[in-house]
């Protein structure tokens, strides 16, 4: 025998071997993040047949894309071995930034000074992680509350003239074009075409890959390190202001707590898309496609009517299944 399809031993082809799966899922994760989620549709038109339909897809897209943003901020910042806690924070202070200053200065510049504040936090992360070394974790949930706490003071300055989320956010955010297709596309094609293209080609992805595998060997290369964190966190901020406007828009409503409910989630779907939370390892694409698995298994469980508690353990057991089951393939050679 050539042993070329079968050894002795082996219960069937090489190619669909254990080793080989493990292989396709530890080489091409989105493979089989794809399947679950194709898996979940199913489901849910099991569930409630008609439910999937092109208007369902655009609604569950359109719901999709604010966490997949969020989750750009977690995927960037687990890749140095870091995290994000303020990201939720920071796109609430977007929403409501530009809710209360767009009606005074108009859309473009209320953007531009909810932007401008997103990177002023985004500064104070960066100068804490990078510079002073406070770990990330605590540097970013300390922000996050300072956020907040400027933002409730701000709320009360402010609430005689109201908040007003613009009809420009409310297009891009929450309306569709054809009927079915979500504006927010406009907006989040190229934001995730750069992001990937970042960490594919460009320098300073290369730099996020390498701080997180080994950050003393990237001093000791020459990485200014601190520059990194610097300008990670900044971008952090910003791709979270970005997401605060889209969820003002999807919701057409702004509070200081807008987007609290994000949180974890955008840390789910980092995880869940196979970026490791111990940095060196992961990508962009596998937290898109996370960030539509939990969407639309919360519209599944949504439609299959569990009560908020049941619902709230199987969100979490399978986010720890399908991350436990990733984590143990590849970390095994």
């Amino acid at each position: 025998m050539t042993g070329t399809s079968t050894t002795a031993g082996d219960s069937g082809p090489r190619w669909a071997s254990a080793a080989a799966l493990r292989r396709v899922v530890r080489d091409q994760p989105v493979l089989p993040l794809l399947a679950l989620l194709v898996a979940l549709v199913v489901a849910m038109q099991l569930v409630q047949p008609g439910t999937v339909s092109p208007a369902w897809i655009g609604t569950s897209i359109k719901l999709a894309i604010p966490l997949a943003i969020l989750a750009a901020c977690q995927t960037l910042t687990m890749l140095t071995g870091g995290i994000d806690l303020s990201v939720a924070f920071v796109a609430s202070m977007s929403a409501y930034l530009i809710a209360t200053q767009a009606p005074i200065h108009g859309p473009v510049l209320g953007v531009m000074l909810a932007l401008l504040a997103c990177a002023l936090a985004g500064l104070g992360n960066g100068i804490g992680v990078g510079i002073f070394r406070v770990h990330p974790l605590i540097m970013t949930l300390g922000t996050g509350l300072v956020v907040v706490g400027l933002m409730t003071v701000y709320q009360v300055e402010v609430v005689s003239q109201g908040a007003k989320v613009p009809a420009e956010i409310t297009w891009i955010g929450g309306a569709n074009s054809f009927g079915v297709v979500p504006n927010a596309l406009l907006l989040f094609v190229p934001l995730a075409a750069l992001i990937l293209w970042v960490l594919r080609r460009w320098g300073f992805g290369r730099l996020l890959f390498a701080i997180g595998d080994n950050e003393g060997a990237a001093r000791l290369a020459g990485v200014r390190v601190w520059a990194v964190h610097l300008t990670l966190y900044v971008i952090s901020a910003l791709l979270a202001g970005i997401a605060g406007l889209v969820v003002a828009g999807v919701t057409n409503v702004a509070t200081v707590t807008l987007a609290e409910r994000y949180l974890l989630p955008s840390v789910a779907a980092a995880v869940i898309g196979g970026t490791s939370i111990f940095g060196g390892r992961g990508g962009y694409a596998g937290s898109i496609v996370g960030a539509l698995i939990l969407t639309v298994l919360t519209s599944l469980l949504t439609v299959m009517r569990m009560p908020e508690g049941v619902r709230l353990v199987l969100f979490g057991a399978m986010i720890a299944a399908v991350a436990a089951a990733y984590t143990r393939i590849t970390e095994e050679r």
